[in-house]
């Protein structure tokens, strides 16, 4: 399958129709049968929730360039509006799929006893515990507001989910008024007591629905209706040029404005009278570009990925609790074990604490005179930044970039800098025109060798327990120096600086991978050991593109894992070529990059915090490290070969959106987490 011969690059999918192709395999775990049923509802929710800021996001760039009053981007705003149109069509057939799977879980859970009823379906017992539910916790937290007293809904948050309420007057004439409320945020669900042994939960939705004369009480109406509706706007902030702004009152001032940005999708429930629909929509005041969609009864599914178990572990995934590795769960000093040779940490598989205990022995040890670290997002009661706080007061050096533009994330970045810079840590905003993604530590010792951590995810402990990512811990001096260096070069971009071991961008990164992919061609050609085996989350850049496909030609084996967006098409291919991509959607978020490169039979290996696209490529401070040790680079490859030889989990990325099974000549029994958490296991079992 190949795009339109008009587009300039035939080969090259768009990133966009790649991420819904992406999103549609979450969504086909939800319909999988052999997952269990409340992790079947899990997905569910993270399908929706990754749709939401889909379109707060991306759809909502594509609509800017759309609109763009400027006649030199006519080609990219026409491609824009191919784009979205394209999307409509995706989504609206998607649409039908997870309505479907959305009452075919809900029916299998009521099969196992766990029911998930409406107003409609209460009993008196019921209705009485909703009646007091309402007044001991939502009493007061509802207040209607009239259509007709607003003229638009700017002040409304997209992150909320609205009734839309018809209001029968009493009389003979059936008159209406129209009024809409917020659902409050208490917990979309609400477990009612149980009945014969069997589970109920209703949506608040619902309890909201059977208390209408409780919120509307003393207005004389006769009756109501009440009909669910979201609308999305756009996230992209406003950064001012100001240059007498600081970075933290831009950033503040663009959270605010993210808060007014227009809508541009609508979704209501497809009940709705078309007299109510008429009031809701001309308040929004939607352009013909934006999305305005029919949906259920219920709006906003991502609340599924906190649905309630009541208990039935047996209905969910077998727990896989991190293991602590015996080599590093040791009472001596672990600065001093990464010294005698590098460690690695694969998380969630391996517990985070390791990470976190190496992070408290720097901030209290007396041999450590800095610590220097890069910090992309922050859990809510960040262990890593109390640490950091411990050590500036135990009167080490310590400076934290931390990258304010983090998406969705920069409220909480602005109030950690504010307490690290309260308690004396240096704190840096990175390079202006120039996000800094790096995953990077860096242990500055008084005597003997520095420490550093490379990792290819963020020191989240949150995270930690729900991506998949690697930590490389070393001493090598060859690293250790480097690493030294990128802060040196955030803190001073202006100044020349060379890396002779990491790969760095926007400065060489992609030179050197480049590099790299023609010594494969080169190597093939002369009969030499060539292939090229990656794993990462994204493929859109197009010079990369372009370079894995001509390495193919060449007669290349590439092979790729892929989790999200990737802009390569397998189909079509001269024959043998060998490019297969396998994407793997599973319990954990498949986040590690890994690169790996033949070189002639001396093989090289890397990982790191970029992906393959522009924006990591070009317009990141990313980091990418070469993996020297014999047993870590083994310990990489496996994860690589595992991921390849996945077919319970993967699904092909090819390029149409069909996302079928994968097979291999070898494949494992297992999907390819499960296969890696008893693999180190067993590693544990012999000490290693």
């Amino acid at each position: 399958m190949r795009m339109k011969k008009n587009n300039p690059n035939p080969d090259y999918l768009e990133r966009d129709i790649s991420w819904m192709y992406f999103n549609r395999r979450i969504l086909q775990e939800a319909c999988k049968s052999t997952v269990p049923l409340l992790e079947r509802m899990s997905f569910l929710g993270i399908y929706s929730n990754n749709l939401d800021e889909f379109f707060r996001v991306r759809v909502a760039s594509l609509n800017r360039i759309i609109e763009w009053d400027d006649k030199s981007a006519a080609k990219e705003a026409k491609n824009a509006e191919k784009i979205v149109k394209a999307i409509s069509k995706l989504n609206s057939c998607y649409i039908n799929d997870y309505e479907a799977t959305v009452e075919s879980v809900y029916k299998a859970l009521a099969d196992n006893g766990l029911h998930l009823i409406s107003d409609t379906e209460a009993d008196s017992g019921q209705l009485s515990f909703i009646r007091s539910y309402y007044r001991d916790n939502l009493d007061g937290l509802i207040v209607p507001v009239w259509f007709s007293a607003v003229k638009r809904l700017d002040y409304e948050s997209d992150e909320n989910i609205y009734f839309a309420v018809k209001a029968c007057r009493p009389g003979e004439n059936k008159k209406f008024d129209y009024a809409y409320f917020a659902i409050p945020v208490k917990g979309r669900f609400v477990r009612l007591p149980d009945k014969e042994g069997e589970s109920y939960i209703m949506y608040i939705d619902d309890i909201i629905r059977c208390s209408l004369d409780e919120i509307f009480i003393g207005c004389g109406y006769t009756g109501f209706e009440a009909y669910a509706f979201k609308f999305t706007r756009d996230a992209e902030m406003e950064i001012d040029n100001d240059r007498r702004s600081g970075i933290l009152q831009k950033i503040s001032k663009g959270i605010k404005s993210r808060k007014k940005g227009e809508p541009l999708r609508f979704i209501y429930d497809e009940k709705m009278p078309p007299d109510l629909l008429k009031k809701v929509l001309g308040k929004l005041d939607l352009e013909n570009n934006d999305s305005i969609l029919k949906g259920g009864r219920y709006q906003n599914h991502k609340d599924l990925m906190q649905f309630p178990d009541c208990g039935r572990k047996d209905l969910k995934f077998k727990p896989m609790p991190p293991i602590m590795r015996t080599v590093l769960d040791v009472r001596g000093s672990m600065l001093d074990l990464i010294r005698e040779s590098d460690r690695f940490l694969h998380v969630p598989y391996h517990s985070f604490s390791h990470f976190l205990r190496l992070l408290h022995e720097a901030a209290t040890d007396r041999r450590v005179r800095s610590i220097k670290i890069s910090l992309y997002r922050l859990a809510k009661d960040s262990r890593v930044v109390k640490s950091l706080i411990a050590a500036a007061r135990n009167g080490k050096k310590v400076t934290v970039v931390i990258e304010l533009l983090a998406r969705f994330d920069e409220e909480s970045n602005i109030l950690w800098s504010q307490k690290l810079q309260e308690a004396g840590v240096k704190v840096m905003y990175g390079v202006e025109g120039l996000k800094v993604h790096s995953k990077i530590v860096f242990i500055g010792m008084k005597q003997g060798s520095d420490i550093a951590c490379i990792s290819t995810g963020n020191f989240h402990e949150g995270n930690a327990r729900t991506y998949t990512d690697c930590i490389l811990m070393t001493a090598a001096r060859r690293i250790t120096e480097d690493v030294g260096r990128v802060f040196d070069f955030i803190e001073k971009p202006y100044m020349p600086v060379s890396f002779r071991e990491l790969l760095v961008s926007p400065n060489e990164m992609k030179k050197r991978f480049i590099s790299m992919i023609n010594a494969e061609i080169r190597n093939h050609l002369a009969g030499k050991p060539a292939y090229i085996r990656i794993k990462v989350n994204h493929i859109t850049d197009p010079v990369m593109v372009k370079k894995i496909y001509e390495a193919v030609y060449k007669g290349v084996p590439v092979d790729l894992i892929v989790r999200g967006n990737c802009s390569l098409r397998t189909t079509g291919l001269p024959e043998g070529c060998h490019l297969r991509i396998n994407g793997i959607i599973d319990r954990y978020l498949e986040h590690s990059r890994i690169f790996i490169f033949a070189a002639g039979g001396q093989e090289k290996v890397f990982i790191g915090s970029a992906d393959w696209m522009p924006r990591n490529l070009d317009n990141r401070i990313e980091v990418v490290t070469p993996v020297y040790d014999p047993l870590i680079k083994k310990e990489m490859k496996l994860i690589v070969d595992y991921g390849l030889r996945d077919t319970l989990q993967g699904r092909i990325v090819d390029g149409s959106g069909d996302n079928r099974q994968w097979c291999c000549d070898d494949p494992l029994t297992t999907g390819s987490q499960e296969a890696l958490y008893m693999h180190y296991l067993d590693l544990e079992q012999e000490g290693q």
